[in-house]
């Protein structure tokens, strides 16, 4: 195998995989699933699928990428060549691009917010005022297309300057002020009066809540939230070094993205009951009830309430950069390797065709809302087709890939560092990788299309 850059230590590949899994899907997508199923019950279910059914898939996808040494494009074809497995590292290549291409228009709204933030944008405005401003925001045709491009631009500095100078050394940056924030966050909006309502939701479970439903919904979440399917764990792994142990790097990147997750749920819940506002406010949570509730909330204190809301939009575009640049990486590091493209050359090709997609996804919310296919505009059926088919597929062929097909010598080698670990899990890693994650995924998949009635 050719010589390839890899991470400097295993704190920096630990943090870089942390930011590819933690995004928006932890502090938007967690927040409003854990209200529409809830509560603590739908969080106990998502702890069990994260640790029990997402890791064994990561250790997989790392599996895959730190044996081939090729990004997720080039991974299928080094470790099954002249097979149709080849097929699958295409499919997360493209998946990972399409996904970057509209995720960064909802990452470019966390800038626009930020600015409304910092420029007071937020007080003084009724109910009815936050959805208006959101509303006329999301469906102007120039204003998202602006922090579009300043999000890929951010995204596309940091992938140009590599693994270590820039990935590796953003994501130490990014993720430990991640984690103050989301403390300090968590800190204010549980001292707030009547957030114990909001904690006994979020921390007390109620079985009688338990239903098929959640449990699929549970392990969607999971599924989206670790970011599996799409590519970037695996052409992460692929910058491992030879020392780094898979599953207590998987563990620690489970721990992290469960660990933003719940504290998330910690800024929303306690600060939503306090004001009276209800948990399954859905995927608006973010973007139209969270600044009435930061101005109510802080109502007889105006400087915590600026300073929340400017915090809070801050850690959401955080959350959202560290996804965006995994994402570019798997389509950059596929020209790169593939096509023998500069880097530099490569990110430019990328983020110009995330651009077109993110034009078009932008404009699909307002001045193109009327063109459909099946129904959906251009923006929700990119999000139905990645998420609700594309990822679970990729996800399964994954672990089929690694269960059934790669030599076992190859999976125990990697699992144990080639005899230098121990790994007592060894077995049930094996049989999840076989039995257990497909027929789960599968039923995320049948679940998500709709077609379990």
């Amino acid at each position: 195998m050719s010589e390839r850059v890899s991470f400097g230590s295993r704190m920096g590949a630990v943090f870089a995989a942390a930011g590819s899994a933690v995004g928006l899907g932890n502090v938007w997508r967690f927040p409003y699933e854990t209200g529409n199923h809830g509560g603590a019950a739908f969080i106990l279910v998502y702890l069990g699928c994260v640790f029990i059914f997402g890791l064994p898939i990561m250790i997989a996808e790392f599996t895959i990428g730190r044996r081939s040494k090729a990004c997720t494009g080039g991974a299928y074809s080094m470790l099954a060549p002249g097979t149709p497995w080849r097929w699958v590292g295409y499919l997360g290549v493209l998946t990972g691009f399409l996904i970057l291409g509209y995720y960064s228009v909802v990452s470019g709204w966390t800038l626009e917010y930020i600015w409304q933030a910092l420029t007071g944008g937020f007080s003084g405005k009724t109910s009815g005022d936050y959805v208006a401003m959101f509303q006329d925001f999301s469906q102007h045709p120039f204003r998202p297309l602006v922090w579009l491009l300043a999000i890929l631009l951010i995204t596309h500095f940091v992938v140009v300057k590599g693994v270590k100078d820039g990935i590796e050394k953003s994501s130490k940056i990014m993720m430990p002020l991640l984690f103050v924030l989301v403390i300090l966050l968590a800190v204010c909006s549980v001292s707030l009066p009547g957030a114990e309502k909001g904690l006994e939701f979020l921390l007390k479970p109620d079985f009688s809540k338990l239903t098929p439903d959640v449990f699929l919904g549970a392990m969607g979440q999971a599924f989206f939230s670790l970011s599996l399917g799409m590519g970037c764990l695996s052409t992460y792994a692929s910058y491992f070094g030879s020392k780094t142990n898979l599953g207590k790097t998987a563990m620690g990147v489970g721990l992290i993205d469960t660990f933003v997750a719940v504290l998330s749920g910690l800024i929303i819940f306690p600060a939503a009951f306090s004001v009276g506002i209800q948990p399954d406010a859905g995927p608006s949570l973010i973007f139209i009830t969270l600044p009435n509730v930061f101005q109510q909330a802080f109502a007889g204190i105006p400087v915590l309430a600026y300073v929340c809301s400017v915090a809070f939009y801050v850690l959401l575009a955080l959350a959202a950069i560290t996804s965006t640049i995994s994402l570019h990486e798997v389509s950059t590091a596929f020209l790169h390797e593939k096509f023998h493209f500069t880097r530099s050359r490569a990110a430019v090709l990328v983020t110009s065709g995330c651009m077109l997609v993110g034009i078009v996804s932008s404009l699909a919310l307002g001045e193109w809302s009327a063109f459909k296919i099946c129904g959906m505009n251009i923006f929700d059926a990119l999000d139905f087709l990645t998420a609700k088919i594309m990822l679970p597929v990729g996800g399964m062929f994954a672990a089929v890939f690694v269960g059934w097909y790669l030599d076992k010598k190859i999976v125990r080698g990697e699992v144990t560092n080639y005899g230098l670990l121990k790994a007592p899990y060894y077995p049930i890693y094996v049989c999840i990788l076989r039995f257990v994650a497909p027929i789960g995924i599968l039923l995320i998949f049948v679940n998500e299309l709709g077609l379990l009635g």
